[in-house]
């Protein structure tokens, strides 16, 4: 790689270098969404976090295997189906597109592999053998298999949590040998439309089962230590998810599930968690009503992925006007791109290869828009410097994700449609106007669309707009 990376590993709660376990290669895995509903504020969070650890060891010429899941079987869908009278398949299908339509408007690039639960059962049951023959799990009367986390001796190490709780996404069991046990396989019901053949008799896989399987089917090579390289998710997941997922690979496969773990911190609503029980879980599509998706991304991503956020209004308009910047000196860069300036590069990179310091590649952005737009001032002609400055663009967007639209698209947001095509109709006039040397109509259309709040820029192909 161009140069050392280092993680905050959440296991050992220290910042360490990254090192793959096999050279330039990183295998990462994330837990996906859960598809029963739309996606919210935290599902964004998550998924921009690790998109930047991606974007960022690509930069520096790590290859990356990224791989997200998606649970498309859990009780949350099933009730969503007894509630609604839909099938498994329609719930999961749309709210899946769902959230992959969020993703790419976010800037979020898709996943090398994404694995659904139920299109690997076969491995979750052929896991679930093995701990049985391990010892590690035990079948109850009722015909559920738990996995016992006493025959695990390094239980509750990953996540250093000892509290003895259930371990459940459905009510305690008394069948249970210890409430810190978790389901492995739910035994089908009288009644239940949604199950799976196995050898332990219908049902379906416990939650915290499929990922453990899927990280091995996909990414866990021959003779490894490790399954993957680098684990992540939210920070609500490290207990007991995951804590759950790294003790079923140690006792069923025998080898470590992860090398590194790093987890993303919370969005708070109003100072409040976010939680649906409290009525404050933001959905991603609710916000675009009100914001452009890279804004979103932006203020998502301006605080660093292990921190806390509050979500505000203000902040995002405070996002806005911060990249609002960027495109405007984009406006000034009408010229294809060069490869960046070494220094910026270099100042860029080290930020990001800090744990993704966040704050500070910003300021290096920062830095860079008042400079470029001081030396423009006075060589607004240059184009080697216009031409250098849009590559540094370009790696901003390559990055960070940020400065992917037209910047004269970008200051149309929130204009209605209806006046949008009036303004391309009076500027197909003004130009008709123009050509048939009609100057005084031509000036008459213009202050006409000024009228409208809306200003027009001459370029040399073309006239372009924005909103006043």
């Amino acid at each position: 790689m161009k140069r050392d990376f280092y993680l905050f590993d959440s296991h050992l709660k220290t910042k360490v270098r990254f090192e793959p376990e096999f050279a330039d290669e990183a295998r990462i895995y994330l837990c996906g969404p859960t598809v029963y509903d739309d996606a919210h504020l935290g599902h964004a969070r998550s998924a921009i976090s690790f998109d930047l650890l991606r974007r960022t060891l690509t930069q520096l010429g790590c290859r990356t295997i990224f791989t997200r899941n998606i649970t498309d079987i859990d009780d949350k869908i099933l009730n969503k189906m007894e509630h609604t009278h839909r099938s498994l398949a329609d719930i999961t299908s749309e709210y899946a597109q769902s959230y992959h339509n969020d993703m790419e408007r976010l800037g979020v690039q898709s996943a090398d592999i994404e694995p659904k639960a139920t299109e690997h059962i076969a491995p979750m049951i052929i896991l679930i053998g093995q701990l049985i023959a391990n010892g590690a799990a035990y079948k109850t009367a009722s015909g559920d298999i738990y996995f016992d986390v006493t025959k695990d001796d390094e239980y509750g190490l990953l996540s250093n949590e000892t509290q003895d709780e259930t371990q459940s996404r459905v009510s305690y069991t008394d069948e249970k040998k210890n409430g810190r046990d978790f389901a492995l396989w739910k035994a089908a019901k009288s009644g239940d439309t949604v199950f799976f053949e196995s050898p332990f008799g219908n049902g379906r896989p416990g939650w915290h089962l499929e990922c453990s399987a899927m990280v091995q089917t996909h990414l866990f090579r021959s003779g490894a230590a490790f399954a993957c390289d680098i684990h992540a998710g939210g920070m609500d997941l490290f207990f007991p998810h995951h804590e759950n997922e790294a003790a079923q690979t140690r006792a069923g496969y025998k080898n470590r599930l992860a090398k590194y773990w790093m987890h993303n911190g919370f969005v708070r609503i109003n100072g409040q968690k976010m939680s649906k029980s409290l009525g404050n879980g933001f959905f991603i599509k609710d916000a675009l009503k009100l914001f452009q998706a890279e804004v979103l991304r932006f203020y998502l991503m301006s605080i660093h992925y292990r921190a806390g956020l509050n979500f505000a209004d203000s902040d995002m308009l405070a996002a806005k006007k911060r990249l609002d910047r960027l495109y405007r000196l984009k406006k000034r860069l009408d010229i294809a791109p060069i490869a960046p300036e070494t220094t910026f590069e270099n100042e860029l990179l080290e930020a990001m290869s800090d744990d993704m310091n966040i704050s500070k590649a910003l300021a290096v952005v920062d830095g860079f828009i008042a400079n470029a737009n001081d030396q423009l001032d006075n060589n607004p002609k240059d184009k080697t410097l216009k031409a250098q400055f849009a590559g540094n663009a370009e790696l901003i967007r390559t990055l960070l994700g940020i400065g992917n639209d037209d910047p004269y698209v970008w200051f149309q947001w929130g204009i209605d449609e209806s006046i949008k095509n009036e303004v391309e109709t009076l500027i197909a006039e003004r130009a008709q106007a123009k050509s048939e040397k009609d100057y005084q109509l031509a000036d008459q259309i213009r202050e006409q669309i000024s009228q409208m709040g809306i200003a027009l820029m001459d370029l040399t192909t073309k006239t372009v707009w924005e909103k006043i």
